[in-house]
């Protein structure tokens, strides 16, 4: 079980949202009941904590690591840096992608860009600049550029970006997301 808590654990960590058991579950590869277990486990390692910056929330039956209240006044400081500062070159990109290529998921982004993706579009959408729409009949997560991010730039719509026709409906990268769907697993 130390091995699924460690997978747990890091899992809630990148994650931008809480996570259901099941989900932490599905993505563990693990049952839900030995999952479940896992969870009250790590529950009761950050309960023990003393003076920890990082705290295990439940609510309801979502799962999330959240900071810790004695944490808030460098959190806001760092929060309030991340979404007034300058946008990084990786952010930009991602952005881009998004305005460009979206709906897009994260999956897709991390093909596109080779990296994981996960805390730049945290950054993104705590900027306004994304929104996530989840699409419950596939059961994934599409990211797509806000309304505030269109305004900013003086647009209505996505459509009005420059050469969005044409970079919309590239080929070029439509082809190297299926060649990378078809890679064997090495």
């Amino acid at each position: 079980m130390a091995n699924l808590s460690a997978t747990i654990e890091a899992l809630l960590l990148v994650s931008n949202r809480p996570m259901t058991v099941r989900e932490l579950a599905t993505l563990a590869e693990a049952s839900p009941k030995d999952t479940e277990q896992a969870v009250i486990a790590l529950t009761q390692q950050y309960d023990q904590r003393q003076d920890g910056g990082i705290l295990l929330q439940r609510v309801g039956g979502q799962v999330q690591l959240v900071t810790a209240g004695g944490a808030a006044p460098a959190v806001q400081r760092f929060l309030k840096q991340e979404t007034t500062g300058e946008l990084t070159r990786a952010q930009l990109e991602t952005l881009t992608i998004i305005a460009y290529r979206g709906p897009v998921t994260r999956a897709e982004l991390e093909q596109i860009r080779g990296v994981n993706c996960a805390i730049i579009l945290r950054n993104l959408m705590m900027r306004g600049l994304i929104e996530a729409q989840a699409d419950r009949q596939v059961g994934i997560i599409r990211y797509v550029v806000s309304l505030d991010f269109l305004k900013h730039l003086g647009y209505a719509t996505v459509e009005q970006l420059p050469d969005y026709q044409r970079l919309h409906t590239l080929d070029t990268v439509g082809r190297l997301l299926e060649a990378e769907a078809v890679k064997p697993a090495a």
